[in-house]
């Protein structure tokens, strides 16, 4: 029998910013998600490649619109939507829940939030982090918050984890939930500049950023709570995790390394050898010998992992792409799962290494 081959329609809110970018990437190689929409109030009626001039022409004369010209699009869906949302935390929320009323209930929508507004299951929780109301508390039960690599339940909705909390949970969730280290982490992590996003700020001015490096909101990042809460969840324990971020002289990428001390007596062969068997079923996490390297996943959706031990100390690095894996890439691999997918479809591009 011949698999199916109708394509999705798919709609992008807040559409203008670096993830959405790269979310356009991936969505144009992708053989069943077709884009019919992007949103974006400030560059409404413009082109997507006049925003994105990379895209070369990838969606003709495609433009974006408002919110408020959906309900056209929204009315004609019929059969399964995806939406995908890489609007700014504390505006997602709204967007997200004007979108869902404005179907109601004549398609079978699934939605990913790449932004912070559905990571946690309460809205005290978001509020706590945050510091505002959430904007959709009544949607919240509705989405689930992991790394596909750590379930396997297919949520309706999914608020995809933060790019950080993706480097820093590929390697916490295994070794606390195979009871390989105690459950006191350090974590040091250092970031490329658009992971700041598309507004330039004083951090992602080139020539402070060039040739620099520096911490920023050290041991106090908004991230640790998330990953704290959804390593509990999905491993058992209850992680203290002490986090450095530091901003990196690079525009994409993310070099993750998280130290523990050791439960048991192990080497760096025998560590490496489980996290191997952890991630056996997960086609985008890959252990490999020494140390993993920027260059190798920068510009796909794939993460690496490398192990090093000393005595009762163990240090894991991971190395993602922050837009792909961390926001973008990770988002359609989770959309893939909720349309019944592999979850590798129009994934599986590799990076460019030289860039």
């Amino acid at each position: 029998m011949n698999e199916p081959t109708e394509t999705i329609d798919t709609i992008v809110l807040g559409a203008s910013g670096y993830v959405a970018g790269e979310l356009f990437r991936w969505i144009s190689g992708h053989p069943r998600l077709e884009l019919v929409a992007a949103t974006s109030e400030s560059q409404a009626g413009n082109t997507l490649e006049s925003v994105f001039p990379h895209l070369q022409s990838t969606f003709g004369d495609q433009s974006f619109c408002s919110l408020e010209d959906l309900p056209d699009t929204l009315e004609k869906a019929s059969g399964p939507l995806a939406v995908f949302s890489a609007a700014r935390h504390g505006a997602s929320a709204a967007l997200v829940k004007q979108l869902l009323a404005s179907v109601n209930g004549n398609a079978d929508v699934h939605v990913v939030d790449l932004s912070a507004d559905f990571r946690y299951s309460s809205a005290e929780a978001y509020e706590a982090v945050y510091g505002s109301p959430h904007g959709a508390t009544e949607l919240l039960s509705e989405f689930s918050s992991a790394l596909p690599e750590h379930t396997t339940q297919t949520p309706r909705h999914v608020g995809h984890p933060g790019c950080f909390a993706t480097a820093l949970l590929l390697t916490a969730v295994p070794l606390l939930k195979l009871g390989i280290v105690e459950p006191d982490l350090y974590a040091v992590g250092i970031t490329g500049s658009t992971g700041s996003g598309r507004e330039p700020k004083a951090t992602t001015h080139h020539p402070l950023r060039q040739s620099n490096l520096f911490a920023y909101a050290p041991l106090a990042h908004r991230h640790v709570p998330e990953v704290t809460a959804i390593t509990e969840r999905v491993s058992g324990v209850k992680p203290a995790l002490h986090f450095i971020p530091h901003s990196g002289p690079f525009a994409r990428g993310i070099h993750m390394t998280v130290q523990g001390k050791l439960q048991a007596e192990l080497d760096r062969d025998a560590i490496a050898s489980e996290l191997e068997t952890f991630y056996a079923s997960s086609p985008f996490v890959r252990v490999v010998s020494g140390t993993p390297k920027l260059k190798d996943v920068v510009g796909s959706n794939y993460a690496h992992l490398g192990v090093a031990c000393e005595g009762d100390t163990v240090a894991v690095f991971s190395t993602i792409d922050n837009l792909t894996k961390g926001a973008a890439g990770g988002g359609v691999q989770w959309m893939n799962r909720l349309l019944g997918f592999p979850e590798t479809m129009g994934l599986t591009l590799s990076g460019p290494g030289w860039i």
